[in-house]
């Protein structure tokens, strides 16, 4: 399995992106897809999860901003970012979970700065 992010930048305050993580090869069983980040110095964290079947699980520090989906048909899972902050600047993470192990996206930066 192979997973492709994209979508981060630069953006001012205030401003959104949509970040996308595409998967390939043998895909089946996937238990949940998730978004993390890590800032400079800091340790990589929960953004955003969803559960098959499950509910969404955001971050308090995303939550009412950020929102993540799920397109089945393209194994393609979105971060939708509004109002970023500042503090939002980190490296974007994905992860698909299959029943048979956890893979990760190579990173997207997202940096809010005015």
């Amino acid at each position: 399995v192979q997973l492709q992010a994209s979508g981060g930048g630069l953006v001012q305050p205030g401003g959104s992106l949509r970040l996308s993580c595409a998967a390939s090869g043998p895909i089946f069983g996937i238990k949940a897809v998730g978004w993390y980040r890590q800032a400079p110095g800091k340790e990589r964290a929960l953004v955003a999860a969803l559960p098959s079947g499950g509910s969404t699980n955001y971050a308090d520090s995303v939550k009412g901003r950020f929102a993540i989906s799920r397109d089945n048909a393209k194994n393609t899972m979105y971060l939708q970012m509004n109002s970023l902050k500042p503090e939002d600047t980190a490296v974007y993470y994905c992860k698909f979970s299959f029943y048979y192990g956890d893979y990760w996206g190579q990173g997207t930066q997202v940096t809010v700065s005015s």
